[in-house]
């Protein structure tokens, strides 16, 4: 509760934190819209493949161009202006940066700046949950090595999870289930590009003329999104996915601790659909949630009380936020990590991981596309059974090559594709698997 004190005292010491944001996409949009409305802010520099759309970015939310238009690095810092490069290792490099934030959606990508932010002494904002997913508890101990902080991203479901769950447990109340809602139906998960568009209403010209991406919208629709920051969670909080992957139960706020009561600590997804495609009354689609368990008579008598919707035995009850503003809450993670050194939420264990599974018959030969596309989604599952299985993370499912059939609904593995094993992020998500192999034998 004192962030936007500690970041008031940093303006008016003419010491700002200093920032670098590597993508400037619909998250990092959100994330510059709010930093001129932020004291104690500096974002130093932009990193972006395209510096033309870095400028649009910047204009669609109302920064005057002589804000960005900083020469280099060294004029934004004496000018409190901000610097616009193709060179994201340069803000990296550089000692006056204080935070970077990693906002670019590739994982692979991702892993490279977070280890390069990591050995230049930077503090790394991780939005890519994606690259978080893949690998982020071995970057998150390597963050701890090196002094520097790893976290989530506030603003995003995951670290908002993590922050209701700590708090919960801060009480000294058990959390028997955590996660989001979601729009899910089940054939949602062989949705495609070309298909995803009439799940949302919309036209193809309609989402061209939005800017809207089919491939990132699809990975929202067709569960991967969901599965990948159930994961994400999972390594934060220790609460456990389910063995055989989500399940999307259609639940309202009110029945939150109907649904879980019992449960013993797990990650889910809720859907605000029902199974007949009818409204979820209370839906929490665009929420987080979080079930706990009032162990004793005295506290359940507590609950009711003050109020306190519970199952009706009066043991289980709920917390939830209804909505989550993504990258206009960003700050709270930069200055978290600037000036407390703490994460918003981080992966301490590997325990949840993203298994490709194939949307429909797959042939030998076939070039597996990725997250979002026509070929496979991503089902959060225990990490041990990912090891166990030798599944092929969502993360790396794309431009690798099929050696054989897929069924339907069928893991594809590491065994099943070609894959470059020299990438950076291929070889640190191998050493993961690794570190927890020796583990699982002795089990």
């Amino acid at each position: 509760m004192n962030l936007s004190r500690m970041l008031r005292a940093r303006a008016e010491q003419g010491r700002p934190v200093r920032v670098g944001l590597i993508g400037a996409g619909k998250f990092g949009s959100m994330f510059l819209a709010m930093v001129p409305r932020t004291p104690g802010l500096h974002l130093a520099g932009i990193a972006d493949l395209s510096i033309p759309r870095a400028r649009e970015a910047l204009d669609r939310v109302g920064w005057p161009a002589e804000q960005y238009a900083a020469a280099s690095l060294d004029q934004a810092m004496t000018s409190g202006g901000t610097w616009l490069t193709q060179d994201a290792g340069a803000l990296m490099a550089d000692a006056r940066v204080d935070v970077m934030i990693e906002c670019t959606g590739n994982p692979a990508a991702g892993i490279r700046h977070a280890l390069a932010a990591i050995a230049h002494g930077k503090h790394i904002v991780m939005v890519n949950v994606e690259a978080d997913v893949l690998a982020g508890p071995l970057l998150a101990a390597r963050a701890a090595k090196a002094g520097v902080v790893y976290s989530m991203a506030y603003g995003d479901q995951p670290s908002l999870v993590c922050e209701l769950v700590d708090t919960i447990r801060a009480m000294g109340l058990p959390v028997v289930a955590a996660g989001k809602g979601t729009k899910y139906l089940p054939h949602y998960h062989e949705s495609t590009p070309d298909t995803v568009w009439g799940f949302y209403g919309l036209t193809p010209e309609q989402a061209k003329l939005g800017g809207m991406n089919p491939q990132m919208f699809n990975s929202f629709l067709d569960g991967t999104k969901s599965g990948i920051e159930m994961a994400a969670i999972a390594n934060a909080t220790g609460l456990a996915p389910p063995e055989d992957g989500l399940a999307f139960p259609p639940c309202g706020t009110q029945d939150l601790p109907f649904v879980f009561a019992g449960s013993t600590g797990r990650v889910e997804v809720i859907s605000s659909v029902e199974r007949d495609g009818r409204q979820v009354v209370n839906d929490l689609r665009w929420g987080v949630y979080a079930v706990f368990e009032g162990e004793t008579d005295y506290i359940r008598r507590c609950f009711s009380e003050y109020g306190v919707h519970t199952d009706p035995s009066g043991k289980y009850a709920a917390l939830w936020r209804p909505y989550h503003l993504i990258g206009l809450e960003l700050g709270v993670s930069v200055a978290s990590a600037a000036l407390r050194s703490e994460p918003t939420g981080v992966g301490e264990a590997w325990r949840g991981d993203v298994a490709a599974t194939a949307k429909r018959d797959l042939k030998a030969g076939e070039m597996l596309d990725g997250e979002g596309g026509a070929m496979v989604w991503g089902k959060c599952i225990p990490a041990e059974r990912s090891l166990r299985e030798g599944a092929l993370p969502i993360g790396l499912a794309h431009g690798c090559a099929l050696t054989r059939d897929i069924k339907r609904g069928e893991t594809v593995g590491w065994a099943d594709v070609t894959i470059d094993m020299t990438i950076e992020a291929v070889k640190l998500r191998r050493e993961m698997e690794a570190q927890h192999r020796p583990a699982q034998a002795a089990a």
